[in-house]
């Protein structure tokens, strides 16, 4: 891009910010000057002006983002729902594990779908955000269940005449409570074929900065899937899972918490 509107020093301090990430966390003048392909007189230009303006730390020859960097995105994540903010960590969840991973609430006794990233099709119903299950065949209702106060959760279990959706469904109140308890103690629930046949899911919750569960994410996968087996999934979806959780929830309270 070119042209009179086209400020070069400003996408210059932009790209050097941006060449900041998970795996270079701190830099060397040299290291920062290569990855923006600037020079380094320049670089160094860049740097100490970004130091100056405490977006930039440094202890006089390595380089790292301050907290301060926080507040150029902040009034864009403030006008954010919480299923906006957890699209782009879905997506990633997804293309990391290649399967599906979606987002759902509470509404009464079921949950809804407010955000989906499909891989592919691999449920025989269709699912898509505005979609309800009964929450205690569902890996995420067990998650979302287990967030509850004990009052509210002997509420919901004392209404429920939980029916079979798969000869694999649990329909005892009892062992359905143990599960729950079970995902709260763990952080997290797998639910294998209980919603349909051929389904295995994992769930976790997202908090917000009391604690409190206010959604819950899954990845949904077909058994017979290179991901889908139980230790497999335990290994290596799970951690995956439980860090876009906690990513989702870091998003949400910088966003100063909108839920829809």
């Amino acid at each position: 891009m070119s042209g009179d509107a086209y400020v070069q020093s400003l996408a210059r301090g932009l790209a050097v910010l941006r060449a900041f990430d998970a795996e270079h966390v701190q830099m060397s003048l040299a290291d920062v000057a290569r990855r923006t392909d600037l020079t380094r007189a320049t670089a160094r230009r860049f740097l100490h002006t970004l130091v100056e303006l405490g977006y930039v730390l440094t202890d006089g020859s390595r380089f790292r983002l301050s907290p301060s960097v926080l507040s150029i995105g902040y009034s864009y994540l403030s006008g954010l729902s919480l299923p906006e903010l957890a699209y782009p960590h879905l997506r990633e969840l997804s293309g990391r594990v290649g399967e599906s991973s979606s987002m759902s609430v509470l509404a009464g006794d079921d949950i809804i779908y407010v955000a989906r990233v499909p891989a592919r099709r691999i449920m025989a119903v269709t699912i898509s955000v505005g979609t309800t299950f009964p929450a205690y065949a569902t890996s995420m209702g067990r998650v979302l269940l287990a967030g509850l106060a004990p009052g509210e959760l002997e509420a919901y279990l004392a209404r429920q005449e939980p029916e079979a959706l798969t000869d694999r469904t649990l329909t005892d109140r009892a062992q359905i409570a143990e599960k729950i308890e079970q995902a709260r103690r763990c952080g997290w629930t797998l639910v294998d074929q209980e919603l349909e046949i051929g389904l295995r899911s994992v769930a976790a919750p997202v908090v917000d900065a009391a604690g409190r569960t206010i959604a819950a994410i899954n990845v949904s996968m077909r058994v017979g899937s290179t991901t889908a087996g139980v230790e497999s999934i335990s290994r290596s979806v799970v951690p995956r899972l439980r860090e876009t959780a906690l990513r989702i929830g870091h998003a949400y309270r910088a966003s100063g918490g909108v839920l829809g």
